[in-house]
């Protein structure tokens, strides 16, 4: 018997090599018997797909004897300095017992091991997926001899290829043909089976106890780690030419979610305190059908915490001179400790905080909740309660929450004090609980502070509600300037929080008059007024305030459609105070100048704070107007991978952020993490099928830090939802790609699970014909260049808005995700969109290269097909159309097929982001105004002088053409003209006297003539247009 060991690949590895990764291989030993995989250079979440076999002398032995896998950090790679003769670093370990070993490969399932300590002091983490299997003996098959582990060199092995073998000859054939060259030249002591099959050349097969399976002789090539998922995935297939590179493309998984009811889960390893008898989450081996956490947490793999709620304490024993203590909560697991704060001078406290443990840092069984009290040296012991980690309850909502209840606290040797209780409550859940976003987390225990602490926990936010202000400045009425002896040249200036508009100047006049509308963005609860200036022209740059007048923006009519007139009313004008004035000594005087405005909030708009073509929202201010919904969105934020180091020697303090309509979700922080699992899960209503929901990732920097530190970006994912299927979970690996002024960089790879459940079909098809944005945006239209600056003041608006939150959603990461800086000139984003209407036009290029190919006869058949079909359907005009559309509904049939399977993402070929010049990039990331120096500017002018130059000669091109079209009839050439006209006479007369199916026909058999009846030469009517005159000879 043998016994085979495959290793998958491990997930979420503690980095050791000082540069925050690390160069792992796994070692398995059984029996005296080691051996060990290849080395994975610099990744935290290797894969080896390797399978290692043993032999196995006494299989009846084997339920007494254990299997023990452990990783290993490769130093020999790269070593660090000081690492004397050490040649690896201890990253975990997991001991199997053989009682659990499948006894055929057929019924071995892939299990998910959690990494354990080698010691007290080892700080492991990560978890290894392993398949371990027994095997018969096979007369053909050499026994691999072990050896010991000593260079971490690259191994040949063996890999099974996904397709089998059916010719038992050829196999027979293949295998005595290479099996003499096998002895000679295998020098390896061990096999080593592969999870795919690469294409590599040189194979090598050799007979097994099954026939017709054929094995190949490559080295194992890593594929792209799958920490949640059970089946083997292969990688991108490589793409050549005009294609996304495969690093920068989607990686399809099939995590085991309940949403999706995929099959079993294995917690935990045997022994492990999860999976022990009486233990906390079931017994060895237990699976999991498809659980499920909640009813709507089935896009996440379930996350198990213990949660401890420290409420408060009573009668505690005094500990101060003063007869008092200043008491705080130690919450102990292990090696990880919750603190609560501490409240000075005080018998009776109130806490009331949360604290959270991951299933997964658990590494005791005894909770230890310790009372002590403040003070300056060193703080003093109250006491403490210990609780027994299988004694505690289990809670998944809906269930009510568990009552707190009064525990005595125990002295040191474990005897009751006669003074001091503490209410707590511990029970064991999950991410679905309510106290999951406002705990303490063990992901977190390094944050000292509660304003560090708030910084990372998981939020929902929501954007202010904003309405256009509309504001039209009619005139003014007997204006009283400082100096008497002139008129005043009078401009009006109206501001409404940080936005300030003015009036043109006109002529100087008492009683101006402007007719000029400008519109502001204002956000409810309308805190800020509208302040109107009347102001005087005295000079360059100088004006004097003539009267002021401050009104609240609820004075202004509420409108909801364009038929509803808005009535004028004038406002009296206050004289602006002198200095005099405001030190109190205030005259009377008589002040009757007015202002004249129309004022309306137009809650019939939507204002735009995201770009149109990925907007996220399109519904009306007011309530009223909305559009029914008709569906809902779920997003599930499952994990992160290989993220880019984003602090020296601390690796990255990742936190992801959510934006669809109004709402805003951010995740909990989780930190030093290079792969981060989150496992949380959100909702939104959704009004419009043609939407796009925005997800990004960044690096807290206000975690234990103050200044003004911004939070940095890691990398964006859009998807728009009229792309995905409904009631289809879509779970892949996106890449997250951020575009530097040194180029572009992938940062590492965001795991999603989205769903789009519709609710209401019909609503959603009758969508698809109504307009996109409301109806006051189409029968009183907003100009560009208003609606860009109005896009601009709702963007400031909200991110001010959402930094007051606690914690805050910060300036830079609301202007991340609403593309703040989009409408900047990029030369990149310039020849992407150019490129994009050369291919949009591609088409149209290849039905003419079709035609031409039909009128020179390249293919015979074709050409008197094209024929055939002409002729009939000039006779019968009336199924030109039927035969359009049912082309079109066959294209349409036959594309099906090749549909995409998985959601658009950041296309970088598009972009033109992987050959971009760097001198663009800086350019396209340089400040406005410019900060480079004279000659980079004049360099850059010069280049766009050259651009203008080019598309200043297809503009004049294309008015030529137009020019000599007008030329025909304008006599401008008299000759031309007279030609023109007495040709048109004679086809007029041709026309009138011969059937029109016979003139089309003549005409198509004439275009569709032969190459030998057509000469080279250009025809008569083309050397006729291109003849008559332009006014490209009249400019200067």
């Amino acid at each position: 018997m043998k016994l085979a060991v495959e290793v998958q690949n491990a997930v979420d590895l503690m980095p050791k090599d000082g540069q925050g990764s690390a160069s792992p291989y796994v070692q398995v030993e059984i029996d005296g018997q080691i051996q060990r995989t290849k080395t994975v250079h610099k990744d935290l979440s290797p894969s080896f797909n390797q399978t290692l076999f043993f032999n196995l002398h006494d299989p009846s032995l084997l339920s007494n004897q254990s299997i023990e896998v452990s990783i290993y950090h490769d130093r020999t790679i790269n070593p660090a300095p000081g690492t004397g003769g050490q040649n690896r670093h201890f990253l975990g370990r997991v001991k199997i017992t053989g009682e659990s070993i499948a006894l055929s490969p057929e019924t071995a399932q892939v299990q998910r091991y959690p990494l354990e300590k080698r010691g007290m002091f080892s700080h492991i983490r990560g978890d290894i997926a392993l398949r371990v299997y027994l095997l018969p003996d096979s007369g053909n098959f050499e026994d691999p001899d072990p050896i010991p582990v000593i260079d971490p060199q690259p191994i040949p092995s063996f890999t099974i290829p996904e397709s089998v073998g059916s010719n038992d000859e050829q196999v027979e054939k293949k295998v005595n043909n290479k099996a003499k060259e096998k002895k000679e030249k295998e020098t390896h002591t061990f096999y080593s089976v592969g999870a795919a099959d690469t294409g590599v050349p040189g194979e090598v097969k050799v007979p097994f106890s099954r026939p017709n399976v054929v094995f190949e002789e490559k080295f194992a090539r890593p594929e792209p780690p799958l920490p949640m998922n059970m089946t083997h995935m292969r990688p991108p297939f490589p793409v050549m030419g005009g294609q996304v590179r495969p690093e920068f493309g989607l990686t399809e998984t099939r995590p085991p979610l309940a949403g999706r009811s995929t099959g079993n889960r294995l917690f935990g390893a045997p022994g492990n305190l999860f999976n022990a008898p009486g233990g906390i989450f079931g017994t060895p081996g237990s699976v999991l059908q498809g659980e499920k956490i909640a009813s709507t947490y089935d896009l996440v793999e379930q996350m198990r915490y213990l949660y401890v709620t420290v409420v408060k304490a009573r009668d505690l024993p005094s500990k101060d001179i003063t007869g008092s203590l200043d008491p705080y909560v130690e919450v102990k697991l292990g090696n990880y400790k919750g603190t609560t704060r501490v409240i000075e001078k005080n018998q009776y406290p109130v806490w009331d905080q949360v604290f959270a443990f991951n299933r997964d840092h658990m590494q005791s069984n005894v909770l230890e909740v310790v009372l002590k009290d403040k003070d300056l040296i060193k703080d003093d012991y109250v006491g403490r309660v210990l609780f027994d980690m299988t004694d505690v309850p289990h809670r998944v909502p809906p269930d009510s929450p568990l009552a707190p209840q009064w525990y005595r606290l125990q002295d040191k040797n474990g005897n009751k004090l006669l003074k001091g209780e503490v209410m707590l409550s511990v029970w064991i859940g999950t991410q679905a609980d309510e106290a999951f976003s406002d705990a303490w987390h063990s992901d977190a225990h390094n944050v000292s502070t509660l304003e560090g602490l708030s910084n990372t926990r998981s939020k929902v936010y929501f954007s202010p509600k904003l309405v256009y202000l509309r504001v039209t400045a009619i005139g003014a009425q007997d204006l009283i300037p400082a100096d008497k002896s002139r008129l005043p040249n009078a401009a009006m200036r109206i501001q409404v929080g940080q936005q300030i508009r003015r009036t043109r100047p006109v002529a100087p006049s008492l009683n101006p008059m402007w007719h000029e509308e400008f519109m502001f963005v204002a956000s409810e609860p309308f805190d800020e007024p509208i302040v109107i200036t009347v102001e005087d022209r005295i000079g360059p740059n100088r004006d004097e305030p003539i009267g002021r007048v401050i009104l609240p923006i609820q004075v202004a009519q509420q409108r909801l459609d364009h038929n509803k007139p808005v009535d004028p009313k004038w406002f009296s004008l206050a004289r602006p105070f002198t200095s005099a004035e405001e030190n109190g000594e205030k005259k009377e005087a008589k002040f009757s100048s007015k202002v004249h405005l129309r004022l309306s909030l137009e809650f019939g708009y939507h204002v735009l704070d995201e770009s149109t073509h990925y907007s996220s929202d399109l519904q009306p201010s007011a309530k009223n107007l909305k559009k029914p919904s008709i569906g809902i969105l779920e997003l599930g934020i499952l994990s992160a991978r290989n993220l880019m180091p984003m602090k020296p020697n601390k690796g990255t303090d990742a936190y992801c952020v959510a934006k669809y309509g109004s709402k805003w979700v951010r995740t909990r922080t989780l930190l030093g993490s290079l792969c981060p699992q989150w496992n949380e899960q959100y909702t939104w209503e959704v009004f419009d099928p043609c939407t796009v929901v925005t997800i990004a990732v960044f690096d807290n920097c206000h975690v234990g830090q103050n200044g003004e530190t911004r939070d940095q970006r890691i990398g964006k994912v859009r998807i728009r939802l009229s792309t995905l299927e409904t009631d289809r979970v879509y779970t892949h690996f996106y890449p997250l790609l951020v575009l530097q002024p040194s180029g572009l960089k992938k940062t590492g790879e965001l795991h999603l699970a989205v769903r789009f459940t519709c609710t209401a079909w019909v609503n959603m098809v009758v969508s698809y014909g109504l307009p996109l944005l409301p109806k006051m945006h189409y029968v009183q239209p907003i100009s560009v260049l208003q609606l860009d600056f109005l896009r601009h003041q709702a963007t400031q608006i909200v991110a001010m808005r959402l930094s007051r939150a606690e914690p805050p959603l910060r300036r830079e990461v609301v202007e991340y995700m609403l593309d703040v800086d989009s409408h900047m000139f990029s030369l990149r984003r310039s020849k992407a969109n150019f490129y994009r209407i050369i291919a949009l036009f591609s088409g149209f290029a290849a039905a003419g290269r079709w035609f031409d190919m039909v009128r020179n006869w390249r293919n015979p058949i074709t050409t008197i097909l094209v024929h055939v079909l002409f002729v009939i359907l000039v006779c019968y005009p009336e199924l030109i159309l039927p035969t359009v559309f049912l082309y079109l509904f066959l294209i349409g049939i036959w594309n099906y097929r090749f549909r995409p399977r998985k959601p658009p993402h950041m296309d970088t070929k598009l972009s033109h982001a992987e050959l971009a010049h760097p001198d663009e990039l800086d350019e396209e990331f340089d400040t406005f105004p410019t900060s480079r120096a004279a000659d980079i500017i004049r360099m850059r002018y010069d280049r766009m002088r050259s651009v203008a130059g080019r598309v200043q000669t297809v503009v004049g091109d294309m008015a030529t053409q137009g020019e000599r079209a007008q030329a025909l009839l304008s006599w401008r050439d008299p000759r031309a003209t007279a030609i023109f006209i007495f040709l048109a006479l004679v086809v007029a007369i041709v026309l009138y006297v011969t059937p029109f199916q016979v003139l089309i026909v003549a005409a198509g058999l004439y275009l569709l003539r032969h190459p030998r009846f057509r000469s080279r030469m250009p025809s008569v009517p083309f050397n006729f247009y291109r003849r008559l005159p332009a006014k490209n000879d009249s400019l200067l």
